[in-house]
């Protein structure tokens, strides 16, 4: 299994392909999600309250997958689906073309084959996104586990992306956990606090 920057979803039509900016590619945050994960992952204790200090160097992809490896424990298991995920994703993407009634059979001939072009880009897409979901996942578990109940963070490198996503997997946990964000602005720069509250 392999990690890397591909961009953003692909907006693809009989004209071309071009790219969603909202929906951006998910290897984007998974520094900051892992940098997380690291900083967090230490099991039950009487301190309830974690600043967290950032790196000052991105991981490498290969250190990446190494450290999903370390803390999702059904790493394999969700990766093993990725083929059957992006399958999915082009077989509804094929199935809206064949239902367009305003295509012509060029047109629907072109769409179709830039759909196929992009097949290896959809796997890797879907496969970061997967990553990214683990990382979230064994996340919670760790602020569960620990029952933290405040992180403080700067607010760069994607940790305000990566805390946001966060709150609805709490939220969505079998033992939810609700959490509010709130951004501090302090001398030394912008900061942002979870504060957590265990069920």
């Amino acid at each position: 299994m392999e990690l890397k920057y591909v961009g953003p979803m692909p907006v693809v039509s009989d004209r071309g392909i071009g790219f969603d900016q909202t929906k951006p590619d998910k290897f984007t945050f998974l520094n900051a999600a892992v940098e997380l994960l690291e900083a967090l992952s230490f099991g039950p204790t009487e301190t309830t309250k974690h600043l967290h200090k950032t790196n000052t160097e991105e991981y490498s992809a290969d250190e990446l997958l190494d450290h999903l490896k370390k803390n999702c424990s059904n790493i394999e298991e969700v990766f093993s689906t990725n083929q059957a995920k992006t399958d999915l994703l082009k077989e509804e993407l094929i199935k809206r073309v064949n239902e367009n009634k305003n295509l012509n059979e060029n047109a629907r001939k072109a769409w179709l084959k830039n759909i196929e072009l992009m097949s290896e880009y959809y796997y890797q897409y879907v496969t970061n996104e997967l990553a990214y979901k683990c990382a979230l996942d064994a996340l919670g578990q760790a602020i569960h586990e620990a029952r933290i109940k405040e992180v403080t963070f700067p607010m760069f490198k994607n940790y305000g992306f990566v805390v946001h996503d966060l709150l609805y997997v709490l939220g969505q946990r079998k033992s939810p956990i609700d959490g509010i964000l709130n951004i501090d602005t302090e001398h030394d720069g912008v900061f942002g606090k979870l504060s957590l509250s265990h069920r």
